[in-house]
């Protein structure tokens, strides 16, 4: 065999995996497009350059794929960074950054201004596609005051809150303009309007997703996904269901509490699905709304077990097998 003929193989051969791919693509273009997605930016892809602007490719594809993407984001590593760089110590109380008065000023600049900022221009590096909402900005969010109990003692945690009302009317108009949002985690403090509130950002995506009516929610991660046994990475969950996650919430890592929390309450509120995903594997959130596959852990409804079209923890602790009549994404 000649080696042009060998090349001419390869490249037919390499052609077919493209192909192969894109029609794999085609059920969930169907599915999703002209539906609100809400991709919770956070973790390890916030602060590599590299997966930043991965970040920014995935929302322009899906947007030009005929979805709207709607991107809520925190600053956990630049607020730390601002803060210490202001002389203000960040002091954390049952897993909660302390906010001051002081503080919050910080915390508002560096989500609304900094983070904010160069998601959206990252993203119009590709054209004039995203604009910035500040999660104060026309109410979108409402919050109150909240404290935290450690050891059975309540703390107080300054300008830290709960969201208490969603409006989402400015992300709604951005979107109806063909436009990316690009929401900040900050809300209005319900009980004195011209003070902010620091609040989850986990939390911020989900309410956002229940008050737009979303198909999904994807959260990114520094984890592959779930573990219903952790560290064993053998544990790693496909799917889960509503049932066996709220069972399982309260024996989490700390910090998945608050993740699992806004995918579980998403579900619950309506949200057509709920996908936490590895946000530090280049273009995971394209492998997860495209491929048959999917990636990361899945939050699903308890009457969608059975129909699945992977193994899913059940609220009985066993793996349910799947029937193949369903598959991931779908509601």
């Amino acid at each position: 065999m000649a080696v042009s003929d060998v090349v001419h193989s390869d490249e037919q051969e390499l052609a077919a995996v493209k192909a192969a791919t894109l029609i794999e693509s085609l059920p969930w273009l169907k599915r999703f497009s002209g539906t609100v997605v809400v991709v919770k930016f956070g973790g390890n892809a916030m602060v590599d350059d590299a997966l930043k602007r991965a970040f920014a490719e995935d929302m322009v594809y899906l947007r030009y794929a005929g979805l709207f993407p709607v991107v809520v984001h925190g600053g956990g590593p630049q607020i730390s960074a601002a803060l210490e760089a202001a002389g203000i110590p960040s002091e954390f109380r049952g897993g909660y950054r302390y906010t001051s008065t002081e503080a919050i000023s910080v915390v508002r600049d560096v989500l609304a201004g900094e983070v904010n900022r160069e998601i959206v221009d990252l993203i119009n590096e590709h054209g004039d596609l995203a604009r910035g909402v500040s999660g104060e900005g026309s109410t979108l969010f409402e919050g109150r005051r909240r404290g935290v109990v450690v050891d059975g003692e309540t703390f107080d945690l300054g300008h830290v809150g709960d969201i208490t009302e969603v409006d989402p009317s400015s992300v709604l108009t951005e979107i109806r303009a063909g436009r990316i949002p690009v929401v900040s985690s900050i809300a209005t403090n319900e009980d004195h309007p011209d003070s902010a509130l620091n609040v989850n950002a986990d939390a911020a995506a989900g309410a956002l997703a229940i008050a737009l009516e979303a198909t999904k929610l994807v959260m990114l991660t520094d984890v592959a996904g779930l573990y219903s046994d952790w560290p064993n990475r053998e544990s790693l969950v496909a799917a889960i269901t509503v049932s066996a996650l709220t069972d399982l919430l309260p024996s989490l890592e700390s910090g998945m509490i608050p993740k699992m929390t806004a995918c579980l309450e998403s579900v619950v509120g309506g949200v057509g699905g709920a996908t936490i995903i590895d946000g530090r594997i280049p273009h995971s959130i394209l492998l997860e709304v495209f491929t048959q596959r999917g990636s990361g852990t899945e939050v699903i409804p308890d009457d969608r077990a059975a129909s699945y079209g992977a193994p899913v923890v059940t609220s009985t602790g066993k793996t349910a097998a799947h029937a193949g009549a369903e598959t991931k994404g779908q509601s």
